[in-house]
């Protein structure tokens, strides 16, 4: 990724174009008109092939001069933005990444704005958006069919193999794909009729072979090791890496094809050890292991369907004592988890069609698209946190954490409490519980159903449900102390300060260890300035003249007195 300010310095060289868009935005900018740039800008971008399309704040547009931007000036207010930018867009798609940078000692904000993906019109607030020249206009029919009929991206995994022949392929893996070929279809082709067939008929049936010629996806799941050069430049490797729970690396391996026998090797490596107890002493009704044998071999088999392996990358497991992580290259094609679980059938796209078609036929995956939503369910089972999945767009990197234990119990004990909450609550939940932001409509939901509080974008589990899971603890040191107890903590520090009076820096060690958890220490601060102008304002304090200084007012003396 290249410096934000050369990239600037790219964009400012040059006037707007149909992917380019300045503004000055010096104080403010309409939400709305800032939705319709970005439906207009993704999808021009990807009617002109471009992978993103920029949008800059704090550059005059009418005479091309830098005047700096105050425009949501700190970093939790331009997250909150991709937020909300993505509630009213097609698929939820939002800024790749906002950048702040200084340019002539001026504030300069940066807006990435992602190309529309192949075949699909983003639209803001249903509504599609294109330009015309410099000019924001509703999409004509001519571009919205120019990207709704583009041709499906090629399939690298189907691409013929000119050089490969059937010595390439490993004799123990061919013979494995045909019991697992036997098994998945035995309800149409009979045993006999699989055993007869020669190799090359074996082959096209599956199809791994196409006009007498092995297809690339062949070569990934039957070939030697050997064959991987005949695919390159793409880097057919599994790392495995062992590490302790201070992160240093105890052991690795690394593994290639052919990956229908691979999969077994890594499953072997994994130590899943077996569990009698969850955290806190409670028993399980039989042993358990740290894992579902189905979710290690799942996950596994997802980062070889789903490799895009153009990009020349190895796969990664890394396990740890409390969780295991893999890692694939590619962008994640449904884009976001919730629009995997609340799918009702198969995925539509696949970036590697023949490869996962061939990988159907020998049992590694199903076809039915339960995977991702079963190791949700597994986990919901078990009351551990849910698989937690990183989409870098940036990277074109997908990484997933399955964790093998409970690292915070009175998540673990909200999920015991209430045995009816939906998959997709459960997901909400465990955002919550690691801090991340989710959704209004989600919050809608959950507070519907009386099992959060506290107002976007920091959401806390209820009281009541903290009540009845035994974690009224966690909960109030999640939530913090009332505002009341602040102002009363406040008010008792004055008087204590007596004529020398309290500073800022006073009041934040005072009430630090009192706010919410979830509150970074920026968020602390200017929580902390708020409240001290607040009563100051009600006239309980009054600052100095040099206004670094506060001390109690009469009136505050009653009121600290009630």
């Amino acid at each position: 990724m290249r410096n934000p300010s050369e990239i600037f310095n790219d964009l400012w060289a040059h006037y707007e174009n149909e992917v380019v868009e300045f503004k000055k935005a010096e104080n403010n900018f309409d939400f709305d008109e800032l939705g319709q740039y970005f439906s207009a800008l993704s999808n021009e971008a990807n009617l002109r092939g471009k992978p993103c399309a920029w949008m800059v704040f704090g550059v005059w547009d009418q005479n091309h001069s830098i005047i700096g931007t105050r425009y949501r000036n700190s970093e939790k207010l331009l997250n909150e933005l991709k937020y909300k930018i993505a509630q009213k867009t097609t698929d939820g798609i939002t800024f790749r990444e906002i950048y702040e940078i200084t340019i002539e000692g001026k504030r300069i904000l940066l807006f990435e704005i992602p190309a529309a993906p192949r075949n699909i019109i983003v639209r803001w607030d249903k509504i599609a958006w294109a330009r015309d020249g410099e000019s924001r206009v509703k999409m004509n029919q001519e571009k919205q069919d120019a990207i709704r009929f583009q041709a499906p991206l090629p399939d690298w995994s189907a691409v013929l193999v000119p050089s490969a022949t059937t010595k390439d392929l490993d004799e123990l893996a061919v013979a494995k794909a045909r019991i697992m070929f036997k098994k998945v279809n035995s309800s149409r082709i009979s045993s006999e009729e699989v055993d007869s067939w020669t190799l090359e008929e074996f082959l096209s049936h599956s199809e791994m072979m196409r006009e007498g010629m092995l297809t690339r996806a062949a070569i990934l799941l039957l070939g030697s090791p050997m064959s991987a050069q005949k695919i390159h430049p793409a880097n057919p490797e599994i790392t495995w890496v062992w590490k302790d729970g201070e992160d240093e690396v105890i052991d690795y391996e690394h593994f290639t094809i052919p990956y229908i026998l691979t999969v077994d090797k890594i499953f072997d490596k994994i130590r899943n050890k077996t569990m009698r107890e969850l955290p806190g002493g409670t028993l399980f009704p039989d042993t358990m292991t740290q894992y579902e044998s189905y979710s290690i071999r799942e996950a596994l088999n997802n980062c070889i369907a789903h490799q895009d392996y153009s990009l020349g990358q190895r796969i990664t497991v890394v396990e740890n004592d409390n969780y295991l992580y893999y890692s694939n290259a590619g962008d994640f094609i449904p884009k976001t988890i919730e629009h995997v679980l609340n799918q009702k059938g198969p995925q539509n796209k696949y970036r590697n069609r023949c490869l996962c078609r061939g990988m159907v036929n020998f049992n590694m995956i199903d076809k039915v698209g339960r995977g991702i939503p079963k190791m949700f369910k597994e986990q919901r089972r078990r009351f551990f946190p849910m698989p937690e999945y990183d989409i870098k767009e940036h990277d074109k990197m997908v990484s997933l954490t399955i964790y093998g234990i409970s690292s915070d119990d009175a998540y673990s004990d909200l999920l015991r409490s209430d045995p009816n909450l939906s998959l997709m609550e459960c997901l909400w939940l465990d955002n919550i519980r690691r801090h991340v932001p989710i959704t209004k409509e989600a919050a809608k939901i959950l507070r519907e159903k009386k099992l959060i509080e506290g107002r976007f974008p920091r959401y806390n589990i209820a009281l009541s449900v903290a009540q009845k899971a035994n974690q009224v603890s966690h909960y109030t040191k999640e939530t913090g102390l009332e505002k009341k107890t602040q102002i009363k903590l406040i008010l008792q520090l004055a008087k204590n300060s007596g004529n020398t009076g309290f500073k800022r820096k006073d009041a934040f060690d005072v009430l630090e260890k009192s706010l919410p958890d979830n509150m970074t220490q920026k968020q602390k601060i200017t929580y902390i300035a708020h409240l001290l102008r607040a009563i100051s304002a009600d006239g309980l304090i009054q600052i100095d003249g040099k206004g670094k200084v506060w001390h109690i007012t009469d009136i505050g003396v009653n009121e600290l007195s009630r």
